[in-house]
């Protein structure tokens, strides 16, 4: 096990009150604002004082939106290179920002989830001498470039490279992920892997039968899949699967979520003539997530990016469901095939079909492994309490030492 890991599930010591500014420049809805809520009702519930810095969010902002309102039309209006410049601009008001918050609580420490172009925070950290913890969910000046183009490609790779290479500790939610950030010159000794995690509370308690009969699938085997729709997720090998030779008649996939995928996905239904085996469900509002999983007797994970820590993983895991991923590094740091899961190789749409198929027709081994990735949560600390209590030890460390 990687050292990274191992710290990361190693028990902490009771740390004392500590008072946290939280830095973050999120304006969506989606996973990324589940993961800020999450930590910080975490930090909050244990005992720490935790003042926000970040720009308003609209509680009707898109889920799956990167932007909100006037944010999202400026990045669709402008080229690239002047969108970006506007991001660096950004750092004025948000430093005005976080300067009056900080002198409002003057925090022991710094929490910040790092976004691109975002220099307001390790800016407030220099010149306070106050500790700066950096989590990092995706090197994204990378990810930009290749999923929606970047404008100013070289000063983004570089500004990157200076926040990492100053924040005091950086939180990477993977081991691949810290492992890209030691290449990128993070001295290793600052780098510790903490991964998404999961309440689950929000998940025990609900009736699997009565979740299906809500959605009208009464009687059915149902693969189910929670998430934003993209094209690049795999969800149309979900639906050619459906019309493969021996899957139970029974077998149906429930599609949680909405996105720019969605038309796509339902034309294909159609062609193949697959209407009254899938049910788009659409967007469900986070308190009904879990009662909504519940429903899933095989959960689905097509694909995920290498450095990923998927959120919707942790919550398959909770709800105790049998799950189908790829077989990769960041996937098998929280899931064993044949144990916790079943896992195929990656971007091999005929091995997804077959475990597909192989869980489908065995109600045994799903229950098996559904029971085994539930005990995971526990067992490995893949809680946010649990993150909260690794996360305060890091600054007691940083802010005693």
């Amino acid at each position: 096990m990687d050292g990274h890991l191992a710290a990361f599930i190693a028990p902490r010591a009771k740390t004392k009150s500590l008072r946290i500014l939280y830095h973050h420049r999120v304006v969506s809805r989606d996973g990324q604002h589940v993961h800020i809520d999450e930590m910080i009702a975490a930090l909050r519930g244990l005992g720490h004082y935790v003042e926000m810095a970040s720009p308003a969010v609209p509680e009707t902002a898109d889920p799956g939106e990167t932007g909100a309102g006037f944010v999202a039309l400026l990045k669709r209006a402008l080229p690239a290179p002047v969108y970006e410049a506007i991001e660096i601009a950004y750092n004025l008001p948000a430093f005005a920002r976080i300067v009056a918050v900080w002198r409002h609580c003057r925090p022991d420490a710094i929490y910040e989830r790092y976004s691109l172009y975002l220099l307001a925070g390790i800016a407030l950290a220099k010149l306070t001498r106050t500790k700066l913890l950096l989590e990092v969910n995706a090197p994204l000046a990378k990810e930009r470039a290749r999923f929606g183009g970047l404008g100013l490609a070289g000063v983004a790779r570089r500004l990157e490279r200076f926040v990492w290479q100053q924040a005091d500790a950086v939180l990477p939610v993977s081991e691949p992920l810290a492992a890209y950030l030691i290449e990128e010159g993070v001295d290793p000794a600052r780098v510790t892997v903490i991964p998404n995690a999961i309440d689950p509370a929000r998940y025990d308690g609900f009736d699997a039968e009565t979740a299906k009969a809500a959605f009208g699938l009464s009687g059915r085997i149902v693969l189910g899949f929670s998430g934003f729709m993209r094209e690049w997720h795999g969800l149309d090998g979900l639906i050619e699967a459906l019309a493969m030779p021996g899957l139970p008649q029974a077998a149906h996939l429930l599609l949680i979520g909405d996105g720019p995928a969605r038309l796509a996905l339902e034309a294909k239904v159609a062609s193949l003539g697959l209407q009254s085996r899938v049910t788009f469900a659409g967007h469900v509002a986070r308190e009904d997530i879990g009662s909504a999983i519940a429903a899933f007797d095989v959960a689905l994970q097509p694909s995920a990016v290498a450095y990923a820590s998927p959120l919707k993983l942790f919550e398959y895991m909770a709800a105790g469901k049998a799950i189908i991923a790829p077989d990769q590094p960041n996937i098998r740091e929280a899931l064993t095939d044949g144990d916790s899961a079943l896992l195929f190789e990656p971007n091999n749409r005929a091995a997804m079909a077959t475990a597909i198929l192989r869980l489908a027709s065995d109600a045994d081994l799903r229950r098996r492994l559904g029971t085994a990735a539930r005990r995971q949560i526990d067992e490995r600390g893949f809680t946010w309490e649990a993150n909260a209590r690794r996360v305060a030890g890091i600054a007691q460390r940083l802010t005693t030492g």
